[in-house]
């Protein structure tokens, strides 16, 4: 009997690592692995192998690998088992680049990526299930098909998706392997001091409420994640800020801000909808009111994101305009500390 340990299962995609029994059989290693392996079809295994997304002893091996006494096996597998019934809808797109391979998406603040306890419709997947109905990877009855990371509902911004099985497979080990590149544009209370500096801290379901995230800095729980971040413009109350994730766990950005005891403005799960710093005028607190009816969301924007294409192994880059919620809000901002000033 094998031994399995599954090392880490991410928010798209599962890692999973098997030691070989000393005395195993040769074997084909799509076949091993799809008898140890649940809800996962041999086709599937096949083209996560043809991806280079299956390693023995550290090395890429093609399906028809036979697996010997005490290799060491690593599959990366995008798309978690089927979940729930999905329905296509006929829901707008706001499509920045699309070809064979890959579609990449400006989504809206307020649409949520992928349907799961009380969003089954609505999605994002929703719509590109409609949008892609004659694509096989979109009739399979995932409940992710074609994503290869995602952004939270109240947060807009660029987004990319696989269309067939080998660039979701490529694409899930790229994020996987960290080689891609996001940066976003945050509205955050106060000025992070350093102006240009890194946050660190495992990230992990927060021990008293389970629906947000908390930084657990000693590592006890949670996984390692690293937020890079660069003061834009300086409001005195709060500052725009450029941050590139080097990981992607959920709620990342807005969990390390409020860590540093910055959160995103008006993020209501993590302290950003109340006055955190300025004054107590009744006009500066009507002037923040006001903000908060123009961006009721957190302010978070996925502004850009680059990658291999997964077929031609062309470095694609891909950027996007801030969403008006939220450049209002920064005007807004950027003529209150002007008109103070003069």
């Amino acid at each position: 009997m094998s031994e399995e340990e599954l090392v880490e299962q991410q928010e798209l995609f599962e890692h999973y690592r098997f030691k070989v029994d000393p005395g195993q059989s040769l074997l084909r290693i799509d076949k091993f692995l799809f008898c140890r392996i649940e809800n996962v079809s041999r086709t599937r295994i096949q083209e996560a192998a043809n991806a280079g997304n299956i390693l023995v002893n550290e090395n890429p091996v093609k399906p028809n690998y036979r697996v010997k006494p005490n290799d060491i096996i690593q599959i990366v597998l995008p798309n978690p088992p089927r979940e729930i019934e999905l329905i296509p809808q006929d829901i707008p797109i706001n499509i920045v680049y699309e070809d064979d391979d890959v579609i990449v998406v400006n989504k809206e603040p307020g649409i949520v990526v992928h349907p799961a306890y009380g969003n089954y419709t609505g999605t994002l997947v929703n719509a590109l299930m409609y949008h892609f109905r004659d694509l096989p990877l979109f009739n399979t009855g995932e409940a992710r098909p074609g994503l290869v990371h995602r952004i939270d509902k109240n947060t807009s911004g660029i987004l990319v998706v696989a269309k067939n099985e080998l660039a979701l497979n490529r694409l899930s080990k790229q994020f996987y392997d960290r080689t891609t590149d996001r940066k976003y544009i945050a509205l955050a209370w106060g000025i992070p001091d350093p102006p240009e500096g890194t946050i660190t801290g495992h990230v992990g379901r927060n021990i008293r409420d389970r629906k947000i995230m908390q930084v657990f800095p000693d590592g006890s729980q949670g996984k390692p994640a690293i937020t890079h971040y660069k003061v834009l413009e300086d409001y005195s109350y709060v500052s725009v800020v450029e941050c590139k994730l080097e990981t992607g766990r959920t709620h990342q950005i807005r969990v390390h801000f409020s860590h540093i005891k910055h959160p995103l403005f008006n993020d209501e799960e993590y302290g950003g909808d109340r006055i955190i710093k300025g004054t107590t005028f009744s006009k500066y607190q009507q002037f923040i009111r006001n903000c908060f009816e123009i961006l009721p969301r957190q302010a978070l924007h996925a502004k850009s994101l680059a990658f291999d294409h997964p077929v031609t192994g062309k470095r694609l880059s891909f950027d996007s305009e801030l969403p008006q919620d939220m450049s209002k809000a920064i005007e807004k901002w950027r003529n209150y500390i002007s008109g103070r000033e003069s």
